[in-house]
């Protein structure tokens, strides 16, 4: 399949590589390995369970890591592209702050999400804490090898820098704490991580029972993203709401507070990332014009004086 989809890839790059010049080999990956391969709600429909998402998301890396060398070898100096991945994730906050057992539960969640694809992309391998908790639920259940799949050192670097840009698909957020689940013959994705998910009653919730809306969770996590993965260029592929309320004419009231809420946090981070490199490079020139100016100054009056 690796194969397959390179070929099909190469063929969308010979097509339409003129005028395309940015490329997601896979838009929301966690989806596709969780729902349709351990829930089965989305295509194929398979029910696979403990390690069904894990293994298709182990090729759909993969995958990506080849259409990206491929792009880079062949095309990438002709068509002058970029070719990216597009990952969707919410933003997991600690039920409580000072609690290190909660930070940890938070963490997992976002490493069980968000880094089961980007930090092999990233930084070369699975986040280790997804190897510390599938590998032992694996061995409790008397496995011999952890469900996570492993990547060779040759695939590691090979699969490590290929993303010229991050897209991020994000709606909404959730609070961790810590669950340890009993010990199940069977265990699954979702029992993996021992953490269970809250909402809070005072966030505004459109209809859809998953989706809430909480912009700060955005920032939070795009800052996470910053200081993990090396700063990346992000694109936001996929954020909005859907509107329950039945209208004879256009409502969108709620969808336009969700946006305007979710782009404020956007441009939050605008502002920080501007009053940085006040910090960091303007200061620093003023600062030495200053002393030049002075010195100069200094030199034209003892001549006067002299």
């Amino acid at each position: 399949m690796i194969n397959y989809f390179n070929d099909y890839a190469n063929l969308c790059f010979e097509k339409f590589g003129d005028r395309v010049k940015h490329w997601i080999t896979f838009s929301n990956p966690w989806a596709v390995a969780e729902k349709g391969y351990e829930t089965g709600e989305h295509a194929p429909g398979l029910k696979l369970g403990a390690c069904g998402a894990y293994k298709a998301a182990h090729h759909i890396i993969k995958t990506h890591a080849k259409v990206w060398h491929s792009y880079n070898s062949t095309w990438r100096r002709e068509q002058r592209g970029m070719v990216g991945i597009s990952l969707t994730s919410g933003w997991g906050e600690p039920v409580d702050p000072h609690s290190q057992t909660d930070r940890d539960a938070a963490e997992r969640y976002i490493q069980f999400h968000l880094g089961w694809f980007a930090n092999p992309i990233y930084r070369g391998d699975y986040p280790e804490v997804m190897k510390n908790y599938v590998g032992r639920k694996s061995a409790q259940q008397g496995l011999g090898t952890s469900r996570l799949p492993t990547f060779s050192v040759q695939e590691k670097t090979y699969i490590k820098g290929t993303s010229d840009f991050l897209g991020i698909g994000h709606f909404t957020t959730r609070y961790v704490l810590q669950k340890t689940f009993p010990f199940l013959q069977v265990s699954s994705y979702h029992t993996d991580p021992d953490l269970a998910e809250l909402v809070d009653p005072s966030w505004p919730a459109p209809g859809p029972k998953w989706l809430y809306s909480v912009p700060w969770g955005f920032r939070r996590l795009l800052n996470f993203i910053k200081t993990q993965y090396g700063n990346p260029l992000i694109y936001v592929t996929e954020n909005g709401v859907s509107e329950t309320v039945q209208c004879s004419q256009l409502c969108d009231e709620w969808r336009i507070q969700y946006l305007k809420g979710y782009i404020n946090e956007l441009l939050k981070d605008s502002l920080v990332t501007h009053m940085e490199m006040v910090t960091e490079i303007v200061l620093p020139t003023v600062f030495t014009l200053c002393i030049l100016i002075s010195i100069v100054l200094l030199i034209f009056y003892l001549r006067n004086h002299s």
